[in-house]
């Protein structure tokens, strides 16, 4: 069974920025692609940015140049640093690596 743990959430305002941490249990860390998502109210659930266990990375359109995902295999442990945070950015993250899901921490952006 793998667990995924996220932290790092809160109220920001726009303009400003907030690291997600993500730690993992289990062996399979290193060998996985993680990703993290986010969902806000009424809409759905949506790819932010992802991992390979190489280090290859991509990102939503929307994110891009402004987010981050970064992973330390020997913490177990992804990043998802969000720099220049909008309100639309507000909603619930979401760490990721199939089938498992994190519980998620809100990230909310005041304008």
């Amino acid at each position: 069974q793998v667990q995924l743990v996220e932290s790092g959430g809160g109220l920001v305002q726009a303009g400003g920025s907030l690291r997600l941490s993500c730690a993992a249990s289990g062996s399979i860390f290193r060998f996985n692609t993680m990703g993290w998502y986010r969902q806000a109210p009424g809409k759905l659930r949506e790819l932010v940015a992802a991992i390979t266990s190489g280090g290859n990375a991509n990102y939503a359109d929307s994110v891009k140049g402004r987010f981050t995902i970064s992973r330390d295999n020997a913490k177990n442990t992804v990043y998802l640093q969000m720099n220049s945070l909008k309100p639309e950015d507000t909603a619930v993250y979401y760490c990721h690596t199939p089938p498992y899901w994190g519980q998620g921490t809100q990230v909310t952006v005041s304008s």
